[in-house]
């Protein structure tokens, strides 16, 4: 892909003819360059476009390797250099204007360059890449070599300016920063140093940053340990830690969008919001500039920079409003003005090298020249298109002007012989496709609409559109005339091929339509002289199978006499009569074109790199034919490709994505011309044409916006022969054609239009009146606005006649319908008087089963999709629930319950608690089993101890005895400490602490962690008491119901089959009982006999026993209920006591967990302290190695440096010497002559040239905004051929001295000449050796500051070792303290205990005690001290009374010696004539006063004149403004008036007329507004001015 031209060239060899480049035509879409005073230059897609300002002349230098990357131009040495964009891009220098390559620099870039830059002095060039290098490197383009290069991963740059004063300077600016680099040079050593620039806020405000490494701001915290800084809590231990920034500290800066060097070396820079800058270039300090009228404050914000050039004052600064401003700047304040209207978004401006041009280039690609002066013109050098070229094509016969399209529907004509612009018109619609007419000046524009204009080219500087028609609403893909202009074939999106009339005598007639596949790829037509028909094929794809399609129909050229017989009703063309055929391929093509012979077909495969041919079968057959690939021939393009044919047929021309386009011969397919005018990086060529006569080829690129003329470059032979020989037939053959269609164009192009918006009109006019109202809904309708496709027509008109041929059944089918709705209706009225449940639904009535089903199979999606909806938030609902159950039940070991009293609100819950992992369980194994390990281990040490002492130390003092019992007994009372030292009250609860280490031994970080684990268990085992007390309610419950489910259950069997499941019966089923009545109750009374009398008496009694009773059981009952009532009263209070002392020992319980919680968290946190101190410590140990790293690489350095500094000083102390060696023996080498001459050699030999420096004129210094900028190399080298060109005019024989013999002149002048070379080279050696001494100082100065460095950080790091050690020795300890014993007053809560200790109470009773004891004594001593004070004080203060009243004697005695006498007072007592000397004074002030009354008065006349002319210049506006308010007042009623009026009729039109007229009334009210206040502004200066000079000419009393 990057094998470069010369590969590429042997690949496609050729002999005989080639293709060049005649011009280009393209648009910058990077920055345009100056390269000298008069010619600038821009990138477009393979080549570097010259534009001559004055001649408008272009000059183009191609790139061999593909798209040119990014261009930068020399203007003191004329060169331009580009890079290309390939895989490892190189770097070309050409000259101008010979465009000769000077150099090709070749670096280790893997994808691009994205930024070049030249510096002003020297052969300097800088270089930035992208992607993944991201390095800046810095060239010595002469030599080819890279001086110095440095990386900066994953930062971008917009922009790279060289400093014009100073070529070590340069600046890198991106959106989110700006650096600033250095160049530092020894000898031939080059090294780049960077510094940063730190931005302000969005808001314009600096934030004041706090040093990350060494931060001295941080807080002390004595309680807890040290403060770190942030990284050191991050955990940061790498190079990221000296960045590191929490989110909320870092603040949104301003963004740079473009910047400016000055001539201080200071740099402007813009920024998105609105903000100028202003930076220092040597200390980086950042001053924002501000406004200075509020007015032009609200301006700024609107004003987001976009460019940015300096003049001398300030900078020109321009956005996106069109506008260009010149911000005046003044210190640190700037005045916003409006310098020039664009009109367009400006995207780069650029100062000429003489500063006398400003080049403006918009965002869409045209250039601008405004030229200083006293007249200042505003020239256009390029006028850009309206977006880039979507089609070309020659307009016949191909030898003057070729035309082009945009997208926006801009068509351009151009001139083949220099690429100038003739013309253009505007369609002002989305365009498609442009073609031109071989058999006339037209041309024709498909548009997306659907639409063809067709234009009038015969005046290629003025086109006009004539014509516009519209076979469909289908966005036009294809547009092509056949090859003798008969026919105009249109592809739509649709599938549709329609046949146009091409020539304008018809008012290009469509002539019909066929239907071909989608997505059309290409048309191909063959329209021969020999034959009478037009061939044409189509090409299509089918996704589906992978296949291709082409359609092949033959069109007669008599078809548009016979088009009626040719096509059907709607205007489609019948197959058989255009003899319609069907082919597949069976594979894809991107492109295919018929063989003229109409044999073969050529075709370019889309899957794989082969052009090949297929036969087409003779015999004629039905259905679709597969066709076989006769032919195949590699293409050798990158890519799916394009074929196209030459006007005469012998040419098969071929362009894909490579872009590059091959010349084949259609008989053998071997390629004969090739020529690179695109590449792939702007995906290849899009389209070609070729002139009629062959000679002139455009090409078109699909990306990169260039259009290519292409010429042969040696065109004969049979080459020519056969073009040329083609072209003149064709031109006999269409000459009259031509003629008379041209005539045509001029005669009737007035008619057609008006011919046109008849046919249409009277279309719509019987379209309406002919189609019946019943069928208005099925058909479209017509409107007398919208233009209707002729496809449209065509179907209209045959339904209109299907209309007049069906009606007598349409009426019979009405009428059926109308009986049916009656009965429809007849039916409805009926379910209206039905039940509800008999009763249809409205929609039920409905005769339309299809919308029937169609709404109910809507509904049913409906619904399905509302359940299937629910279901799913049911199962997310479900789901959630589930995890909450896992994680809060499930998951439990204990789960969580709770108990509630009965009486008072009191809950006691319980502690819910996980289950321990595997991991957890085997760490608490582990710890303990090392507690264990610990204690066994302190046992056996006590005991080797003892036997120790016992054997070896029993001659010892009894001191060492009793220490050692001390010992042991505080190890024993270690293991039992007490609970205000174990910090918390779990033994209480029966946890044992023998395994808990104590919090003063707790040291390293392996016991905290232990003790954490430990503690975590004392937590758990805290709980388990308290829980008994909750289990010993619930025991007895569970015991009777444990009880209920136990023993065998036979005696309950047999009570059931015996006794009915009782041993007795109860006495509430005796009361349960119903006495029965006696049968003869039923009878009357009046028929009972005694008997039953006797019977009734007896029923009654036993009824009254009963009720009796009943009445006795109930109150039992009831006090029994009582009495369990009362006894459940005295349970629930019982059970509600049981769990209040239950509650009670829970808050005992959560207290005892708390603490031990908070014991776990002070370890933790000591733990983490610890880590950060760690972690603080590791990176100080980095930062120190990076730093010691750094200080080793100075110190070889400096060594190094040095080194090179004496081997330099010593070639310069030599070179010095042979300079005085050659001057002392001047006059030994002339000895032999007299020595007047040797006097006079001498003088001469001491004689320098002057070399005259080019003067800057006047009016150029005047704008140069840089002035003299220092000597580059090149200047260096022509001032030292100038010198030697002056010494040869000082050699001259004429300038040798009478009586010198020549031979002796000779000698003279060459040994001049070495001095003067001699002292060429002292003077370069002296500015390299000062060079390398400023270089060394730099790296002394940098050596020192890491040292400093390396100081501070060994500093910080004592310190942090000694907090660390501070840290570790200073435990935080929980204490428990008893409440309520001490009461202090006063008290302020102490949080900082650093010096604090544990002692006993009496020992600071008995302090106190002897303190009171001490104060007493204190206390009656000094009182005999202040008594004693007391008179020393008065003797005091006596003395410095008396020591007051001499100083102020003194001071009265000075000023009576210092006294001021004036001269006045002298002039007085020395003058003897002093009244004389007054009068005389006084009559010249009065002279003077007189004089000045006088000028006064003048003044003020004229001011009084002025002030009336102003006042009747008033007036007159006055009068004006209230004509015009009165007009105003007028026409608003008009306006409403109107308004009304437009409202009611509806007219457009109008309303746009009024508001246009309302507003051009507003705008010259605002104007007259505006002039009304301007000179009541100027009246009130003058007024203030009169004043000040009314009162500069009064006099002045000043005290004599």
């Amino acid at each position: 892909m990057a094998q470069g031209p010369e590969r590429e060239e042997n690949i496609y060899a050729t002999v005989g003819a080639s293709l060049s480049v005649r011009w280009v035509q393209g648009y910058p879409k990077q920055n345009v360059h100056f390269i000298n005073d008069s010619t600038i230059c821009y990138p477009c897609g393979n080549f570097v476009i010259f534009i001559n300002i004055e001649t408008k002349k272009k000059t183009v230098l191609q790139c061999m390797n593909g798209v040119v990357g990014v261009v930068a131009t020399n203007i003191p040495c004329e060169v331009v250099a580009f890079s290309d964009r390939r895989l490892r891009p190189l770097i070309y220098i050409y000259n101008f204007p010979g465009l000769i390559r000077r150099t090709k620099l070749k670096g280790n870039v893997l994808l691009d360059y994205t930024l070049l830059s030249f510096s002003y002095c020297g052969t300097y060039l800088a270089s930035y890449s992208s992607l993944p290098e991201f390095e800046l490197a810095i060239w010595n383009w002469e030599s080819s070599v890279i001086l110095c290069k440095k990386s900066q991963p994953g930062t971008d740059v917009s922009q790279m300016t060289f400093n014009p004063m100073n070529w070590h300077q340069l600046c890198l600016s991106s959106p989110s920063a700006v650096t600033v680099w250095t160049i530092e040079r020894s000898n031939q050593e080059h090294y780049l140093k960077a510094k940063s620039v730190k931005l302000p806020m969005e808001d314009g405000s600096f934030f004041n940053e706090t040093d990350v490494i060494f931060p001295t701001s941080l807080a002390k915290d004595l309680i807890y340990g040290p403060i770190l800084p942030l990284s050191a809590i991050a955990g940061l231990v790498g190079e990221e830690a000296e960045t590191f920034r929490p989110k909320d500290d870092l603040y949104p800066s301003l963004h740079p969008s473009i910047h400016c060097w000055t001539p201080t070396s200071d740099l402007y820079v813009g920024c998105e919001e609105g903000h100028l800058l202003m930076i220092n270039g040597e200390t980086l300090k950042v001053t924002v500039l501000k406004v200075e009228d509020t007015v032009a404050k609200e301006r700024r914000n609107l004003i987001s920079p976009v460019t940015m050039a300096y003049q001398k004052g300030g900078v020109l600064i321009s956005g996106i409003d069109g506008f260009v401003y010149s911000f005046i700047i003044k210190d640190s304040t700037y005045k916003i003005e409006t310098f020039l209207d664009v009109e367009e978004p400006v995207e780069h401006m650029r100062f000429s090298p003489n500063c006398q041009m400003l080049l403006i280039q918009t965002d869409k690609g045209s250039i601008y020249i405004y030229t200083f002066g006293e007249e200042p013109t505003f020239d256009k050098v390029l006028e850009a298109c309206d977006g880039k070229f979507q089609a070309i094509d020659f307009i016949p016969p191909g030898n003057e002007y070729c035309m082009t399209l945009t997208h926006s529907g801009e068509v351009c004509v151009w001139c083949i012989e220099d690429g100038t612009c003739a013309g253009k018109i505007y369609l002002n619609t989305p365009a498609t496709v442009l073609a031109c007419s071989p058999s006339s000046l037209s041309a024709a524009v498909g548009t997306m609409g659907g639409s063809i204009h067709f234009l009038d080219v015969r005046d290629a500087e003025a086109p006009k559109a004539i014509y516009k028609a519209l076979p469909s609403e289908w966005s036009v893909q294809h547009l092509l005339y056949d090859q003798q202009g008969i026919y105009l074939l249109v592809g739509t999106s649709g599938g549709y091929i329609f046949i146009i009339n091409a020539s304008p005598s018809s008012l290009f007639q469509v002539l019909g339509f066929t239907e071909v596949g989608k997505d059309i790829l290409q048309i191909s037509t063959v329209s021969l002289l020999e034959t009478d028909i037009v061939e044409v094929m189509v090409l299509s794809p089918l996704t589906e199978t992978g296949r291709s399609r082409l359609d092949i129909f033959t069109l007669p050229k008599i078809l548009p006499q016979v088009s009626a017989s040719f096509t059907d009703e709607r205007g489609r063309l019948k197959d058989e009569l255009i003899h319609k055929f069907r082919y597949e391929i069976e594979h894809t093509l991107s492109s295919a074109v018929l063989d003229f012979q109409s044999h073969q077909i050529y075709g370019f495969c889309n899957q794989v790199p082969y052009i090949c041919s297929y036969l087409i079968p003779q015999q004629e057959h039905s259905g679709i034919c597969i066709l076989k690939p006769h032919q195949k021939v590699q293409s050798k393009h990158y890519g799916p490709g394009m074929l196209s044919l030459s006007p005469h047929g012998l040419w098969l021309i071929t362009i894909a994505k490579g872009g590059i386009l091959c010349i084949r011969d259609v008989r053998t397919l071997e390629t004969f011309a090739r020529s690179r005018s695109h590449s792939h990086q702007g995906h290849g060529i899009q389209s070609v044409r070729i002139s009629m006569d062959g000679q002139n080829i455009l090409v078109n690129g699909k990306d990169d916006g260039t259009l290519v003329h292409l010429r042969w470059r040696r065109f004969g032979g049979n080459l020519a022969s056969e073009v040329i020989e083609y072209y003149e037939k064709l031109l006999i053959s269409l000459h009259n054609t031509m003629d008379e269609e041209n005539d045509y164009l001029s005669i009737q192009q007035g008619e057609s239009l008006n011919l046109e918006s008849k046919s249409e009109c009277s279309m719509s006019e019987n379209m309406k009146s002919s189609i019946d109202s019943s069928s208005q809904e099925d058909l479209v309708q017509v409107d007398g606005i919208k233009e209707i496709p002729w496809i449209q027509q065509k179907s209209q008109e045959a339904i209109k006649n299907e209309v007049k041929l069906f009606s007598k059944k349409r009426k019979e089918i009405k009428t059926r319908i109308k009986a049916l709705a009656k009965t429809v209706l007849t039916m409805m009225e009926e379910n209206e008087t039905v039940d509800n449940i008999a009763k249809l639904d409205q929609k039920e009535f409905g005769l339309d089963l299809e919308e029937l089903e169609r709404l109910h199979d809507e509904n049913e999606e409906e619904v399905a999709k509302i359940r299937k909806d629910a279901e799913m938030h049911n199962l997310a609902k479900a789901y959630l629930a589930e995890l909450i159950k896992e994680e809060c039940w499930n998951s439990m070991a204990v789960k969580g319950r709770a108990l509630k009293c009965f009486h008072m609100p009191y809950v006691v819950e319980n502690f819910p608690m996980k289950e321990r992992t595997d991991e957890e369980l085997k760490e608490l194994k582990r710890v303990l089993w090392q507690k264990k390990i610990e204690t066994e281990c302190l046992k056996l040490r006590k005991e080797i101890v003892e036997v120790q002492s016992t054997i070896t130390l029993a001659k010892k003092h009894h001191e060492e005895e009793d220490e050692e019992e001390e010992e042991e007994d505080t190890a024993v009372k270690n293991a039992n400490l007490p609970n205000y030292l174990l910090g918390s009250l779990s033994t209480d609860f029966g946890v044992h602490a023998s395994l808990l280490s104590s919090q003063l031994e707790l040291h390293s970080r392996e016991e905290k962690i232990n003790q954490i684990i430990l503690l975590k268990i004392a937590a758990q085992k805290t709980l388990n008491p308290w829980l008994k007390g909750r289990a010993e309610l619930t025991m007895t419950h569970e015991m009777e119901q444990q009880l209920l489910t136990q023993g065998p259950n036979t005696r309950r069997r047999a009570l059931m089959d015996m006794m009915g499941g009782v041993l007795e019966v109860k006495k509430e089923d005796i009361l349960k009982m119903v006495i029965p009545q006696p049968p003869f109750m039923a009878k009357a009374d009046t028929l009972w006999s005694e008997e039953e009398r006797k019977q009734f008496k007896d029923y009654e009694k036993k009824v009254k026993e009963l009720n009796e009773e009943r009445d006795k059981y109930r109150k039992s009952l009831e006090a029994e209920m009582k009495k369990l009532q009362n006894s459940i009263q005295e349970s629930t209070q019982n059970f509600d006591e049981h769990l209040k002392r239950l509650f009670e020992r829970r808050v005992k319980a959560e207290m005892v967990v708390n603490q031990e919680e908070l014991k776990i968290n002070n370890l933790v946190y000591s733990l983490l302290l610890d880590e950060e101190i760690n972690s603080r410590e590791a990176f100080l140990n980095n930062y120190l190695a990076r730093k010691q790293e750094e200080k080793n690489q100075s110190s070889e350095a400096i060594q190094k440096s040095r080194e090179d500094l004496d081997v330099y000083k010593e070639n310069y102390d030599n070179l010095l010497a042979e300079d005085k060696v050659l001057d002392r023996s001047f006059k030994k080498e002339f000895s032999e002559i007299p020595s007047h001459q040797v006097d006079i050699l001498y003088k001469l030999f001491k004689r320098r040239p002057r070399i005259h420096k080019q003067k800057i004129h006047l009016d150029t210094a005047s704008i140069v905004p840089f002035g003299e900028r220092p000597e580059s190399g090149k200047l260096s080298k022509d001032t030292f051929a100038q010198l030697m060109k002056a010494m040869d005019d000082l050699d001259n024989i004429n300038n040798m001295p009478e009586g010198l013999d020549p031979s002796v002149w000779e000698h003279f002048c060459m040994t001049r000449r070495a001095k003067v070379e001699n002292e060429q080279k002292v003077k370069q050696k002296a500015a390299g050796l000062m060079e390398m001494m400023a270089f060394l100082q730099r790296r002394t100065e940098d050596d020192e500051k890491l040292q400093q460095e390396i100081e501070k950080v060994l500093h910080e790091l004592t310190v942090l070792q000694e907090e660390k050690v501070r840290f570790q020795l200073n435990l935080t300890i929980q204490i428990l303290l008893k409440q309520g014993q001490v009461e202090l007053e006063n008290f302020q809560l102490l949080l900082e205990y650093p010096d604090a200790i544990l002692i006993n109470k009496s020992i600071i009773e008995d302090l106190n005690s002897v303190i009171r004891t001490q104060g007493q004594k204190k206390v009656a001593s000094m009182m005999e001290s202040k008594d004693v004070h007391k008179g020393i004080f008065q003797i005091e203060w006596e003395h410095k009374k008396m020591e007051m009243e001499m100083e102020d004697l003194n001071q009265k005695a000075w000023d009576i010696q210092m006294l001021f006498f004036s001269r006045d007072r002298q002039k007085y007592l020395n003058e003897p004539n002093y009244e004389t000397l007054i009068a005389i004074q006084i009559g010249i002030m009065e002279q003077t006063i007189a004089v000045l009354e006088k000028t006064h008065k003048k003044n003020v006349e004229n001011c009084k004149k002025l002030l009336k002319k102003l006042g009747r210049y008033s007036n007159q506006k006055d009068i004006a403004n209230y004509t015009l308010s009165c007009n105003l007042r007028e026409e608003l009623v008009a306006v409403s008036e109107r308004k009304e009026i437009c409202n009611a009729v509806g007219s457009k039109l109008t309303c746009e007329k009024i508001a246009k007229e309302r507003y051009e009334n507003m705008m010259e009210q605002q104007k007259l507004t505006n002039i009304a206040k301007q000179q009541a502004e100027q009246i009130l200066i003058l007024q203030t001015e009169l004043e000040r000079l009314r009162m500069k000419t009064f006099p002045a009393l000043v005290q004599m």
